[in-house]
């Protein structure tokens, strides 16, 4: 209290008898992956995806890192983290790993500059000949890709002219080895002479990272708190509710992991999740499954029990432009977009499904009713094509076998309430253990409830059936006051989404306004 030694009006600050309660975020991402360049094990905040670009580099075809986040952007999503995995750790006064996707080497190819795509490996020889058949015309050749020697590639007849059989046209189209570059605009150019061109691309520019393919294990992804490395990097990052993890796909895909491995990459996902006790795995299943294959997985092999993850099915072809065609990516991505949409335009206790996953212009498996009735049940939630209304996600629960965690908006609707009176319940730390300190809680806490309540996010009709708070004598007897602690009992009642939606109609006899039994 201040002093007052002479007479006069003094103005005094005091603080009020509660402290507001503000919300946290809830549509941050992370996610982790192979990019192009970009530091490695360390989550880096991206908020567009030209921030994405100028540090992690664009989009490399095999990997799906680049098309995740772009999905994330165009779904609606504003924050995320990222972590470039694939790296090996260097001992100390050992020079760093090189960059784990490297611009491969170019060449002059006549008037073109060929170089290799990112990821290729091995020696690679691009050689000019003459086409097959007499008389061909002068401006048609035939262009050979070779990969350590062997025939890789095949343009029996292409040319230089502006034509569908436009050699840079045909090797853009199809190469999965080169690229070549067209010389400026203008005439077309003249036929390259016949020869053969090699590119040494280093092996380090492989999508699974300096290290050799094989180094990839569960602990590359799961990593170390202690060192930052993978999903262990994460727990520093307290702002982070979703994870996904895309190129454990691409790696199941290239051989270098295992159905096992990735069983188990997975596992430790959650686990992660659990363990931080605010954010949710979104999983992807392995590609090509057909919904019994994928129902088999799931129960038999991949017997996932959390409340804190997510499953969804089945992958959504979308345009990529590294591979310069629409091809099939798993739906974490553009899912955890959705799920940021969803909860800026409507709230986290929305479900987030019956929306719209952008950019989606196909699915790998269409699946039917009677497949989606085996599906839903056991927790996956199902990606549907609609005549009219677009690709929609049509599912929103956990992996949860216990009922009460069944929906999806209900574990984060609770993540959101407990992590935003933690945040905001601070000032109560080292206060007066008293019948006022709990009275300011009680006041504290009961006023963020009555905003939840009023946004829709708690059911009744009234506060007091949406939810209770209690801090009184009873919750705080004197031992808990001797143990310097402050107990708090907090109830809400959140809303369920309407999963099954059904209309009894009755057929009325006319006139009478009686039911026809």
């Amino acid at each position: 209290m201040p002093s007052y030694l002479s007479p006069g009006v003094y103005v005094e600050e005091v603080e009020s008898g509660s402290r507001p309660i503000e919300g946290v975020g809830t549509s941050v991402a992370a996610f982790v992956g192979f990019a192009q360049k970009g530091p490695f094990n360390e989550p880096t905040l991206i908020t567009n995806w030209t921030q994405f670009t100028s540090v992690f580099g664009d989009f490399v075809e095999g990997t799906y890192l680049a098309s995740s986040v772009y999905g994330f952007f165009a779904n609606g999503g504003g924050i995320c983290y990222v972590v470039r995995i694939g790296g090996r750790d260097t001992e100390e006064g050992e020079a760093p790993p090189k960059a784990q996707l490297t611009a491969g080497p170019q060449a002059q190819l006549g008037p073109y500059v060929v170089r290799a795509l990112p990821g290729v490996t091995g020696e690679i020889t691009i050689e000019v000949a003459d086409p097959e058949g007499e008389d061909p015309p002068q401006d048609v050749f035939k262009l050979l890709v070779k990969r350590d020697g062997q025939v890789a590639e095949t343009y029996p007849a292409v040319t230089t002219k502006r034509s569908k059989e436009n050699v840079a046209t045909q090797v853009k189209a199809q190469s999965r080895l080169i690229a070549l570059e067209e010389p400026g605009k203008g005439a077309a150019p003249a036929r390259p002479a016949s020869q053969a061109v090699t590119l040494a691309v280093p092996q380090s520019s492989d999508p699974a990272g300096a290290a050799a393919p094989d180094a990839l294990s569960v602990d590359s992804y799961v990593g170390s708190a202690d060192r930052r490395t993978g999903f262990g990097g994460l727990e520093a990052i307290e702002e982070i509710t979703m994870v996904a993890v895309p190129d454990l796909m691409s790696a199941f895909e290239r051989g270098v992991l295992d159905l096992e491995t990735v069983i188990s990459v997975q596992n430790g996902l959650i686990t992660h999740c659990e363990s931080m006790g605010d954010r949710i795995a979104i999983l992807d299943p392995p590609p090509g499954l057909s919904p019994q294959q994928v129902k088999g997985w799931r129960r038999e092999r991949a017997g996932f029990d959390s409340k804190y993850a997510a499953m969804y099915y089945p992958w959504i072809k979308v345009f990529d432009p590294g591979a310069g065609r629409n091809t099939f990516v798993p739906p974490s991505g553009h899912i955890a977009g959705v799920w940021a949409r969803n909860d800026e335009s409507r709230g986290v206790h929305k479900a987030p499904a019956n929306e719209v996953i952008r950019g989606a212009v196909a699915l790998q498996t269409q699946i039917t009713k009677g497949e989606h009735d085996l599906l839903n049940p056991i927790g996956l939630n199902c990606i549907r094509a609609f005549p009219g209304r677009g690709i929609r996600i049509w599912g929103a629960r956990t992996l949860a076998d216990d009922q009460a965690w069944r929906y999806l908006n209900v574990r984060r609707l609770f993540n959101y309430l407990e992590e935003s009176i933690l945040a905001g319940t601070q000032w109560v730390v080292f206060e007066p253990n008293d019948d006022a300190l709990w009275a300011r809680v009680r006041r504290t806490i009961s006023a963020f409830l009555v905003n939840e309540w009023r946004k829709g996010a708690l059911f009744g009709l009234t506060p007091d059936e949406a939810f209770y708070v209690k801090c009184d004598r009873e919750t705080n007897p004197p031992e808990s006051i001797e143990a310097g602690q402050v107990i708090c009992e907090i109830g809400v009642a959140p809303v369920k989404p309407a999963e099954f939606v059904v209309f009894r109609l009755a057929q009325l006899s006319g006139g009478t306004g009686a039911v026809d039994e």
